[in-house]
């Protein structure tokens, strides 16, 4: 998959990681980009093509998807952090973290899928995070969205394979974005995450691990989990 001259669609693209790899897009010559947003006015970047989406609304994704059937590039980057947990009383937050990260994401590949299989099969990115593989205090729902969006990534691959579409899911811990905001450990930048991703989609990557965090969380993977899940680490304290 070449960045060049594709026609590329960034959920989520009025901030953050979503900001970055739509402004990636473009430095690196896509031809067009279709920077989306549930808010229009909200996406104030140059060069590119405003669109309203919201994932989670059907109607909305098919209008977006009748509008942009000449992309190549899908980058489903749109997230939540509600901080809501499984056993707290407002459960609506653990499913508004699936109603974004699985069935948005979902809704936006099902929307997309014919276009791309029209337009040579062409990519989807698919923005994950180490909180696929682990839970961490705080952001349990949170990762169960994500956990269910990597083997949704992983299913893909296999569904779409026939038509030619390279699925690429990208895994990173913390960013330098308004929803980290008051975190004080290790973040990587929006810019760094839009480049390690973009690199990946081009070296045709199945799987990306933008930081070291990430890295370390998925060997973890291959022990038993309690010596990943330290009495030190349940209680909120990250490795050293």
């Amino acid at each position: 998959m070449k960045i060049a001259g594709s026609v590329a669609l960034v959920t989520g693209a009025n901030r953050g990681l979503g900001r970055a790899l739509a402004a990636h897009l473009v430095e690196r010559g896509a031809s067009k980009v279709y920077a989306t947003a549930r808010t229009a006015s909200s996406v104030d970047l140059p060069g590119v093509e405003v669109l309203q989406l919201d994932i989670t609304d059907p109607e909305s994704v098919a209008a977006a998807a009748k509008v942009a059937h000449d992309v190549t590039l899908l980058v489903n980057n749109a997230g939540v952090m509600t901080g809501g947990g499984l056993l707290d009383e407002r459960l609506e937050l653990v499913r508004q973290e699936l109603d974004v990260h699985f069935w948005g994401n979902l809704n936006m590949v099902r929307a997309f899928a014919p276009a791309l299989a029209a337009n040579g099969g062409g990519a989807i990115v698919n923005m994950l995070s180490a909180l696929s593989w682990f839970s961490y205090p705080g952001s349990t729902g949170y990762a169960v969205g994500k956990s269910a969006a990597w083997a949704m990534t992983n299913s893909l691959r296999i569904e779409l394979a026939e038509q030619g579409t390279q699925v690429t899911g990208v895994h990173l811990g913390a960013a330098d974005t308004d929803m980290m905001a008051g975190y004080e450990g290790p973040m990587v930048s929006p810019a760094q995450v839009a480049t390690t991703a973009l690199d990946g989609v081009e070296a045709g990557l199945g799987e990306v691990l933008v930081d070291d965090w990430t890295r370390y969380v998925k060997a973890s993977l291959a022990s038993d989990p309690n010596e990943f899940y330290t009495p030190a680490f349940i209680r909120g304290e990250l490795p050293a």
